[in-house]
């Protein structure tokens, strides 16, 4: 029997935002109980089924890796992101700080592995947004629950958006305690399906491989130009492109 594949997932965000009790969701069909603070890195496994119900139907692992949010484990986070073949951002529906950070989460992963100072502390322009870059990215708001009963669903919407349309990816927004935010069928399943395939698909069916293990560098740079500076000639800066999921 030929050995199962696997795909790596890193999922971010801060801390309180339900990373932990998602990727449980995520990996078993099933809430978790009792929840706890991530120190470090904790890793769930799901089993997906590539393009399930085709001829190209495959099966693959995919691991999880919930990465703890602590600004106190800033600096050595980094070992948790090589290879790194896909991105969940997570954030509080009900937080908006936490959705505002997801930026910060964004720029520091795909800046880690540089050398430059300047790339490291890097915020994301929302204009640098468009573009591809070769790692999948899926948007998730939590909490949804709690949204609606304060029934501010519409605000939250339009903020939790605004980093996804950003990216060009996909968000799902769940209630981590409830199995059918990600029953099968719903609008949500489909997507973080589409998402799982993405990442497989250009994994192991793509000349163009993410993040791979002997590759420790930052994503591909497209060249933007500044305002123009006293000798009239127009200053160029490395930015940052990201993946479109189409």
């Amino acid at each position: 029997m030929a050995a199962i594949e696997k795909v790596k997932v890193v999922v971010l965000g801060d801390s309180g935002v339900g990373k932990t009790s998602l990727t449980y969701l995520i990996a078993h069909n099933k809430p978790l109980l009792s929840p706890g603070w991530t120190v470090g890195c904790s890793v769930e496994v799901k089993l997906h089924r590539y393009k399930e119900g085709t001829q190209a139907q495959n099966t693959f692992f995919v691991e999880l890796w919930d990465v703890g949010g602590s600004n106190n484990h800033r600096i050595t986070r980094n070992v948790f992101y090589q290879p790194t073949h896909g991105i969940i951002l997570v954030h509080d529906l009900t937080n908006r700080k936490s959705q505002i950070n997801l930026q910060k989460w964004l720029a520091e992963i795909l800046n880690q592995g540089s050398t430059n100072p300047t790339f490291q502390h890097v915020d994301v322009d929302p204009e640098q947004f468009l573009g591809s870059t070769q790692i999948p990215i899926l948007v998730i708001g939590t909490k949804f629950d709690l949204a609606e009963e304060k029934q501010r669903n519409n605000q939250y919407r339009r903020l939790a958006s605004s980093i996804a349309e950003q990216c060009g990816a996909d968000e799902i927004f769940v209630n981590c305690f409830q199995p059918r935010s990600l029953a099968p069928g719903t609008s949500n399943s489909v997507k973080l399906t589409r998402f799982f395939d993405k990442i497989i698909e250009r994994r192991y069916y793509s000349r163009i491989s993410p993040f791979t293990d002997k590759r420790r560098a930052i994503p591909p740079y497209i060249m933007a130009t500044s305002t123009p500076l006293s000798n009239n000639k127009p200053t160029q800066y490395m930015s940052p492109r990201f993946y479109h999921m189409d």
